[in-house]
């Protein structure tokens, strides 16, 4: 009777998180994504190519010498875990964007970056500020997709693969930018 029980509870729940996965905004979800790359490959290019950091075993080996090498630090699993702690939080300075060429709707950057050139400026005209509430949906997108995510985004951006790590996550890993006919620019 309990196995019974148990295999109803977890069917239940296996309809329930499909049903919920199918029911997310593609839009939403894709645009937090692309994002979420964006904002870290960012944060990533801010830090000191030359910084390094310890990694691997700090026993002994029988020889007396200590297994450990050095690794790039921007792109350590440290680092990396670090910086998805708070990469949610920059989503507050995206909105929805309307294409008036493509008709394709997603979410943007609009806060320029600290840099200040005038290339970080957007047209402002085709941004759409629904308030706080759309900046919270995009940053609950955020947090889910980094929490689904997390091994994947730190194993892509590990390694290194610059322009192919958007892809590779929204479209390959996720699915939300499957139908995306978009070039993956900076959003």
């Amino acid at each position: 009777m309990a196995s019974w029980i148990f295999h109803m509870y977890v069917m239940v729940l296996l309809t329930f998180i499909s049903c919920s996965q199918s029911k997310r905004d593609k839009v939403l979800y894709c645009s937090a994504c692309k994002a979420i790359v964006d904002e870290l490959n960012y944060s990533i290019s801010q830090v000191d190519p030359k910084m390094t950091i310890n990694v691997g075993s700090f026993r002994l080996n029988p020889d007396g010498t200590m297994t450990d090498k050095k690794v790039p630090f921007a792109r350590s699993e440290t680092h990396l875990s670090e910086l998805l702690d708070g990469v949610c939080d920059s989503m507050s300075d995206y909105a929805l964007y309307f294409d008036p060429d493509t008709h394709h709707k997603q979410y943007r950057r609009f806060a320029p970056r600290i840099s200040g050139s005038s290339e970080d400026f957007p047209d402002f005209k085709n941004f759409k500020f629904d308030g706080p509430e759309a900046s919270n949906n995009l940053k609950f997108a955020c947090e889910t997709l980094v929490e689904e995510l997390e091994d994947d985004i730190i194993s892509l951006l590990g390694r290194d693969e610059g322009e192919d790590v958007q892809k590779k996550l929204c479209s390959r890993v996720s699915d939300y930018c499957k139908d995306d006919s978009q070039p993956n620019d900076e959003l």
